[in-house]
């Protein structure tokens, strides 16, 4: 089995994603513990390899660019295409669990005939062997899940390996696509973007969310008005809101929505059921408002407030400025 390991780095839009920079790291905890080294492969229309710098800063020895017009938008058919082709110098191929890493890292698993663990919030490398944490029913569970098929291929929890920075050689090296990537049977003609301004959730260091203890929509301002105090937050909602038009659906959190694992989840005004705690219990810290003590939220916080959240808001927002300005 080879020692080294090759992660798929995204991009989007010819920008990379921190998910490149995440999976880049898990990567190179596996390639450390096997005396091997990370290869990222990188994908785009031309001009992408200029983000070679970045992938060798956090842990890369190696970056596989492969630039044509086909890449430009997500072309997940061909990128699976030529990772699976390039996989037999490696011993482990690892992508973040996000939207575009769901859709490349399990046809690579299938082009490849080896199972894969997906959404991976730990791991372990003992010998040949990689022992996968990952969340089943629903969170309700930890799963052990071993991989000894070579290649391993694995999929890892935005946020579950933060980025570092880790410098490497990262010498460039020009990849051509296995097949021509115009030539895939789906084809993604638009990338519908939504609020820009906004942190993504899968990338916030700080997520407070809200649920419907906030009583109305227009209360979602002194959610809004605590992340903004923090800087670096975004807001999430829960499904019940989010379905009754209080925020986006692209504010969900939970099992049928958004998966995060921040430093500090801030729950406001939710009570914790148990589709939304399978999307956010593996945040590092989590912060629980709710006026009900026996709310099942308070079951998993590392802090419970219990109070009136319309009340507590409000004052912790002023504290966190206060503290913000020292």
């Amino acid at each position: 089995m080879s020692a080294h390991v090759l992660a798929f780095a995204e991009s989007r839009g010819g920008e990379l994603r921190r998910a490149a920079l995440e999976a880049v790291t898990a990567a190179r905890r596996i390639a450390d513990a096997r005396g091997g080294q990370v290869h990222a492969i990188l994908f785009g229309a031309a001009g992408i390899g200029a983000h070679a710098a970045a992938l060798g800063a956090h842990g890369a020895d190696r970056v596989l660019v492969v630039e044509h017009a086909g890449f430009a938008q997500n072309n997940p058919e061909a990128v699976a295409a030529t990772i699976a082709a390039k996989m037999s110098g490696y011993g482990a191929c690892v992508a973040t669990a996000s939207a575009t890493g769901k859709d490349v890292a399990p046809r690579v698993a299938a082009k490849l005939k080896v199972p894969m663990a997906a959404d991976a919030t730990a791991f372990e490398v003992k010998g040949e062997a990689i022992t996968v944490t990952h969340p089943g029913y629903t969170g309700k569970i930890l799963q052990s899940i071993t991989l000894t098929a070579s290649p391993a291929v694995l999929s890892v929890r935005a946020g579950a390996y933060l980025p570092v920075a880790n410098a490497k050689a990262g010498e460039v090296e020009a990849v051509a696509p296995v097949a021509d990537p115009a030539a895939s049977r789906v084809r993604v003609t638009e990338t519908a973007a939504g609020n820009t301004a906004k942190l993504d959730l899968g990338e916030a260091p700080v997520i407070v969310s809200g649920g419907r203890g906030l009583k109305e929509a227009a209360n979602f301002s002194l959610v809004e008005a605590l992340a903004g105090a923090f800087g670096n937050a975004a807001v999430g909602a829960t499904r019940a809101v989010t379905d009754d038009g209080w925020r986006p659906h692209a504010d969900q959190i939970g099992q049928t929505g958004r998966l995060v694992s921040p430093d500090l989840y801030i729950a406001c005004g939710i009570s914790g059921a148990i589709q939304h705690l399978a999307g956010m219990r593996t945040s590092k810290t989590i912060v629980a408002i709710n006026k009900d003590k026996e709310a099942p939220i308070f079951k998993v916080a590392d802090y419970g407030v219990v109070g009136d959240v319309l009340e507590i808001l409000p004052v912790l927002t002023e504290a966190v400025k206060r503290a913000k300005a020292q």
